[in-house]
């Protein structure tokens, strides 16, 4: 494979509006200049919803931004994974 050949980017697994949850506590890494540095901002367990889904070139990845609650952190897809059905109210089956 040569400079010039193009690599197809890697299909997400989740999609736009997917409950997840945090699978390690969530950390500011500057992209939060208002946050402390290193500033927790999603604890292990918080569930969140997928808001937009991007693509990390260099790491040829999906990128998650997820809205935890107050904040929306850019996610890897090793840092998160769906919430089970039935774990929040809106998503149980009520019949």
């Amino acid at each position: 494979m040569n400079a010039m050949t193009a690599i197809e980017p890697r299909a997400a697994a989740y999609a736009w509006g997917q409950r997840v949850i945090a699978l390690d506590d969530l950390f500011n890494d500057g992209s939060y200049p208002e946050r402390p540095f290193d500033a927790l901002l999603a604890a292990r367990g918080a569930v969140g919803e997928i808001v937009n889904v991007g693509h990390a070139q260099d790491l040829n990845e999906p990128v998650y931004l997820v809205q935890f609650d107050g904040c929306v952190v850019g996610c890897l897809e090793i840092e998160i994974v769906p919430a089970p059905f039935g774990l929040l109210p809106e998503t149980q089956d009520l019949a």
